[in-house]
């Protein structure tokens, strides 16, 4: 196996770890709690909007991750095969990764956008 492939391969399961880990902490306990209404802030919110709520939190977030390491994998790959070429496309290639990292940022922000909603 070459050295980029195990690069690439290493970014993707190392985004999907941390799209899990960001599921699991975005993830509330409380919301899978059968019971009454709860009033907070003088808003009533049914348990099952709040349910559904974390949910799409997670996914974006964890999805947003997975994206991203998808796009750092592929971009990852194929800039160290450019490097080994021509390394003055260091600040180029620099640049394309981190804006394949830009995704996750995004699913992270819309998370955020979401849990102030509830």
């Amino acid at each position: 196996m070459s050295k980029s492939v195990f690069i690439a391969a290493s970014l993707l399961v190392s985004a999907v770890l941390a799209a899990a880990l960001a599921s699991l902490l975005m993830w509330q306990p409380q919301a899978l709690a059968e019971g009454p209404v709860v009033e907070i802030a003088e808003r009533i919110i049914d348990p099952s909007v709040q349910r559904w709520g974390f949910l799409a939190a997670a996914l974006s977030t964890a999805i947003g991750a997975l994206g991203a390491g998808y796009a750092v994998g592929t971009v990852g790959a194929a800039s160290v095969g450019a490097l080994a070429e021509k390394p003055e496309l260091f600040g180029r290639v620099l640049i394309l990764v981190g804006l394949a990292e830009g995704i996750a940022i995004y699913g992270l922000i819309v998370s955020v956008l979401i849990l102030n909603k509830l």
